[in-house]
């Protein structure tokens, strides 16, 4: 009886460990619009579906994976916010943040939330699209994600906010940066 009882919890701790492995796993997902919707998913799942964030980044690294890094609240008007990573699929808190802002002015008037507005799957489908120019353009053969970020004005007029991608050669050497509308029109690339 005792045997079957620690059987039970080996296979047990074997599905357990069999189902957290097979997760989303942000650090592994493609730079592409489906990729990003996972993360975007992971960090409403953490932070909630109506978070307020001032900074919101996706960093590529070979050897890590991808890293996410925001600046986050649930409540604007507490003034307060999160500083947070997320290497390695765990998130750890960096810092908290008091705000100030001009007075007669709320502070959600300088954040914004992922919404249809703003939207991680957008920003994905947009780094698959610069890394196919710079393969027609550049004759690079596999660029990679070197840093994906909203680009929310300080003023926060939403009218004005960019997606920014930065790519780099698969072997290192020159950096591409480029620079989107939110409906995704090519501003600029240097």
């Amino acid at each position: 009886m005792m045997k079957l009882t620690y059987l039970k919890l080996f296979l047990t701790l074997i599905v357990i460990i069999l189902f957290s492995s097979c997760g989303s796993q942000t650090s592994h997902q493609e730079a592409n619009a489906d990729g990003f919707a996972i993360i975007e998913n992971e960090l409403k799942s953490k932070f909630g579906d109506t978070a307020y964030y001032t900074d919101l980044a996706i960093i590529y690294d070979e050897s890590l994976g991808n890293s996410i890094s925001v600046t986050v609240t649930a409540s604007p008007e507490s003034l307060t916010m999160g500083q947070w990573n997320l290497s390695q699929d765990s998130w750890q808190q960096n810092s908290e943040i008091t705000l100030e802002v001009p007075q007669g002015t709320k502070a959600s008037d300088f954040m914004f939330q992922l919404n249809d507005k703003i939207s991680l799957s957008k920003l994905g489908e947009l780094v698959e699209k610069s890394i196919e120019q710079l393969k027609a353009e550049k004759n690079l053969s596999n660029p990679k994600l070197s840093i994906a970020h909203v680009k929310f004005p300080k003023n926060g007029d939403i009218s004005i906010t960019e997606y920014a991608i930065n790519l780099k050669p698969e072997n290192g050497g020159t950096t591409f940066s480029f620079y989107y509308k939110l409906n995704g029109e090519l501003i600029k690339m240097d």
